[in-house]
């Protein structure tokens, strides 16, 4: 039975990168991954493309022939794939088991009303792959309440749209600390914590939302979330490989791969890792990673980067010495008594 990671989320968000970073990831810990792009705009990908969507149909050809702009160019060419499915089923049949990632398109209307993209995912999932909706969004929507009150909305949307097995990953989490201090630690975002709080920052943010008009809105807004409770966040750091391993662990809990089903599922390095609790990282610890002690996280790993580049230019140094050979090792060509299996090597004098 194959995996798969359905990558969507606004213009911006970092899916192109993340697909990217994942790929390599996948291949680090010996996981078959394939890429496979959707977006008939992501004109240069950055990682390896399996399949491209761009080869059935293109945006310029569609813009041309069919007068539309960028965003209904981009629709038209989902609903032209959904009439073209086949292409898209040979594809993945000469892929094999190989866990897909889907490079979506960014428009959010694909993935909030839109039914093409939905039809497409229900199809594959009759395949008979195991699919999870990562829906990236950038970190900087922490940094408004009205940013991250839209935010919460658009993330609850997209989750009932697609009515699959769903993650919520603020990505850039490292980009944070460049950004003024939250009112709020970093729990109280991914938790989705008491909304009520936010209020009174919403209100500060911008007269406009001080309105008495608003103040009905707002709440009703922040009622409806909660009353849902189906929204949470995960973070990610692309570069970093704590972040993406704890990330991926996450994804394949709400896939099911930890409990296996494909040919290389729970792979020994993957065991390995999880074996060494090497992803025992919650929110409070990317707390301090990348906002409360962040120079100092980023002077450590620097520092563990130098000396694992100097004991590995030290070990490539020692096997390329021509002299591996102690002198006293240097040997003439051995005698052997025949038929007892024994060589002896005579000591130059």
């Amino acid at each position: 039975m194959p995996f798969a990671q359905l990558v969507i989320g606004p213009p911006g968000s970092g899916k192109s990168t993340y697909c990217n970073g994942m790929e390599q990831f996948m291949s680090a810990i010996k996981r078959k991954c394939s890429v496979v792009n959707l977006d008939p705009a992501n004109e240069q990908t950055s990682y390896p493309c399996a399949l491209d969507v761009r080869d059935l149909i293109t945006l310029d050809q569609i813009m041309e022939e069919e007068d539309l702009g960028p965003n209904g160019g981009v629709l038209y060419a989902l609903e032209e794939l959904e009439n073209n499915m086949e292409w898209l089923e040979q594809g993945l049949a000469s892929l094999g088991d190989d866990y897909i990632l889907f490079d979506c398109p960014g428009q959010v209307e694909l993935f909030t009303h839109h039914s093409s993209l939905r039809n497409i995912f229900f199809r594959i999932q009759k395949l008979g792959y195991r699919l999870v909706v990562i829906h990236l969004i950038d970190s900087y929507s922490l940094t408004l309440p009205s940013l991250y009150i839209s935010t919460l909305l658009l993330s609850l949307r997209a989750m009932l749209q697609m009515d699959l097995p769903h993650l919520n990953v603020l990505t850039k989490i490292d980009n944070l600390s460049t950004y003024d201090p939250l009112p709020f630690n970093l729990d109280y975002y991914t938790e989705v914590q008491d909304l009520s709080y936010m209020l009174p920052h919403l209100e500060a943010e911008s007269s406009v939302f001080a309105n008495s008009k608003f103040e009905g809105l707002n709440k009703v807004i922040i009622e409806l979330v909660e009353d849902f409770g189906l929204v949470g966040y995960e973070t990610l750091a692309v570069e970093d490989r704590k972040s993406m391993m704890k990330l991926l662990q996450s994804i394949d809990r709400a896939g099911g791969y930890v409990f296996g089903g494909a040919e290389g599922a729970n792979e020994s390095v993957w065991q390995v890792a999880m074996r060494e609790g090497m992803t025992t990282m919650d929110v409070k610890d990317v707390q301090e990673r990348w906002l409360d002690a962040k120079d100092e996280y980023d002077e450590k790993e620097r520092r563990e980067w130098e000396e694992e580049a100097q004991a590995l230019q030290a070990n490539r140094a020692k096997t390329e010495d021509p002299q591996s050979k102690d002198d006293d090792d240097t040997s003439i060509p051995a005698a052997s008594y025949a038929g007892s299996g024994i060589k002896t090597i005579r000591k130059q004098a």
